[in-house]
């Protein structure tokens, strides 16, 4: 799980993490300031409608789902001697939805649907307070992705600048057309595309022709950043007078190597929110090796 982002819900403070890029809530924080506390958590699990919709939502969510297990613990759901625990959900139904932790952000943390379903038990008001301050939370993060994206891509756009300048004098000689430099200019624009996302510009337009922009308006955020990297670099290269092929192949290993980093650091996309973690609407470009 991620780091988590806190909600304050009519004093409480309550931990969300992210989990697998789905927001999980602390049910632990949601009763530590009620009579009966955590004890509040197992009197819902006993509960043999909570057991059903905790069935069925694994059942619309979770291709995984042990449903027979499932039904054998909604039979004996209702009766006194029932116990059932998020550990113990998880451990026989091999469920997603809930989840218990140990540890820093450690207690029982429940799938954002879940944990409202959890919040109308304990009561309407509670819910609807949930909701209100889980959403102006999922607002704030939207407009600072909106920032961060839009940073990205400013920066790609000055990068662009130094790379293009760098091409005009070290790869165009004076001779060349105008129609010529322009011809270098996209080669060098494509060779960048095929380190970073494995195809052309022209390739890209091909498979997606119902899309405006072109291939770096649909980009990650991550692609933006190691986009701008890689203009650097490979100005730099230019000026070292490496061949096409040899360029091409240092920036694919540049290109691959900064994204493993980004993809299982998520870290670092936070780090950089703090100057402004998936651009809405993208075409979740997918990057092959050239």
């Amino acid at each position: 799980m991620s780091k988590g982002r806190s909600l304050i819900v009519k004093g409480t403070s309550i931990t969300v993490v992210e989990r697998n890029e789905q927001d999980f809530i602390s049910l632990t924080d949601m009763v530590k300031g009620l009579e009966g506390g955590l004890a509040l958590i197992e009197q819902w699990l006993k509960n043999k409608d909570t057991v059903i919709f905790l069935g069925l939502w694994e059942k619309l969510n979770n291709p995984n789902f042990n449903s027979l297990e499932f039904e054998g613990i909604r039979n004996e759901a209702g009766r006194n001697s029932f116990y059932l625990s998020a550990k113990k959900w998880v451990s026989a139904t091999n469920a997603i939805g809930l989840e218990a932790r140990a540890g820093r952000y450690g207690g029982t943390y429940a799938q954002k649907d879940i944990a409202f379903e959890f919040g109308s038990w304990i009561s309407p008001e509670f819910k609807l307070y949930l909701i209100r301050e889980f959403q102006r939370l999922k607002a704030t993060e939207a407009s600072l992705h909106s920032l961060e994206w839009d940073f990205q891509r400013t920066l790609s756009k000055v990068n662009y600048r130094i790379h293009t300048d760098a091409i005009k004098e070290h790869l165009v000689p004076s001779e060349l057309t105008k129609e010529a430099i322009t011809c270098v200019y996209s080669n060098e624009t494509d060779r960048l595309n095929m380190a970073l996302f494995g195809c052309t510009a022209a390739d890209w337009r091909s498979q997606y022709p119902e899309l405006a922009g072109n291939i770096r308006d649909h980009a990650t955020l991550e692609q933006l950043i190691v986009l701008s990297n890689l203009e650097s670099i490979n100005a730099l290269l230019i000026q070292q007078n490496l061949s096409e092929e040899a360029r091409l192949k240092q920036l694919n290993v540049v290109a691959i190597t900064q994204m493993r980093s980004l993809l299982t650091n998520r870290s670092i996309l936070r780090t950089i929110k703090t100057i402004g973690t998936n651009k809405p609407n993208s075409t979740n470009i997918s990057k092959k090796k050239a």
